[in-house]
């Protein structure tokens, strides 16, 4: 390798893979997010450490980044820690100790503290990390947990799917705001955007869902007499509340087109991203069954602020007007 390759190398951002089961080595992932049979020759390689190509190009940029696959914490470098923008964690869910592997990687990545977290596995498994246990350590460590061969797989006649396996990872990692990120140019790009909002919206909520417990399911003793009062108490405030609401999301969604229709440079878009974040964080506050509703009439809405058509936003509905 020229130097000037190698120099390119260091330079790039970089997604660190690891995996702490021994029977499903890094580079099987790194296969699996490349979609390839086999790996692309290195841009560099030392002490046990590999760095794969990969150039993301999506709708909206392009960004060199490299796929770095670190076998263990003896292997990190003042190099890696720099370049690292995600992490990516495999571990091995049928043992118990699935996730006590993956300790020594923890003050690392808070050190680090990359955008994007994941902790993936093939399937969470009852007899070793069950889907619980996973969940709540993602919840400690801020990581989403994506299975690659998932036992519950998303109802086909959903509206807004969740994406799993190795694709949900290549939509995060296509989501993230890369630091050599190169903007590319063009118009027509709000439906885009407003499908993207309510799928990750609808990611999101899935996610959050089945990782919170409803206590509302639980038997509670001795409280009939109150739960009409509760009822009564609950509807009141909920409309005054939903005013207020309605106001923070017509800011919300009227920001957002304003970015959309900013310069599309580096500042613009990440402002856009961290918009996005803030509003599906806020999306998450709202009970389970109104989150989808809520996602859907802020993407219309969001979708007419930017002047698109009425007629394409329709195509979309969940048929909640209809």
């Amino acid at each position: 390798m020229s130097d000037t390759e190698e120099n390119t190398a260091m330079s790039e951002p970089c997604v660190l893979i690891t995996s702490s089961d021994d029977s499903f080595k890094e580079d099987e992932l790194i296969k699996q997010i490349l979609n390839s049979n086999t790996l692309p020759e290195p841009t560099k390689t030392d002490k046990g450490v590999v760095w794969y190509p990969w150039t993301i190009n999506n709708k909206y940029y392009t960004a060199e980044v490299s796929l770095c696959a670190v076998p263990n914490t003896f292997h990190m470098s003042l190099e890696i820690f720099q370049a690292t923008q995600a992490f990516i964690a495999y571990f091995d869910s049928s043992v118990k100790d699935g996730l006590e592997k993956l300790n020594p990687w923890i003050s690392v990545v808070e050190e680090i503290a990359p955008e994007v977290l994941i902790l993936v596995c093939d399937k969470v498994c009852e007899n070793g990390v069950t889907r619980h246990e996973a969940q709540q350590w993602c919840l400690s460590h801020s990581f989403e947990l994506i299975e690659l061969n998932p036992q519950d797989v998303p109802d086909e006649d959903d509206d807004f799917p969740e994406s799993t396996g190795v694709k949900r990872i290549v939509q995060a990692l296509n989501a993230n705001v890369w630091s050599n990120v190169e903007m590319k140019n063009g118009s027509n790009q709000g439906l885009g955007l407003m499908s993207s909002l309510v799928a990750v919206a609808g990611r999101h909520n899935a996610s959050r869902s089945s990782a919170e417990p409803s206590l509302s399911n639980l038997p509670i003793v001795g409280a009939e007499d109150d739960e009409k009062h509760e009822q009564k108490e609950s509807e009141k405030s909920a409309t005054q509340e939903d005013s207020v609401v309605d106001a923070m999301t017509d800011l919300d969604i009227q920001e957002l087109a304003d970015l959309t229709a900013g310069n599309a440079d580096v500042d613009n878009f990440e402002r856009l991203f961290t918009k996005l974040k803030e509003m599906k964080d806020k999306a998450s506050s709202l009970p389970h069954d109104q989150r989808k509703v809520h996602a859907e009439r802020v993407a219309k809405a969001f979708w007419t602020a930017i002047g698109g058509d009425n007629d394409e936003i329709d195509s979309l509905s969940s048929g909640e007007e209809s």
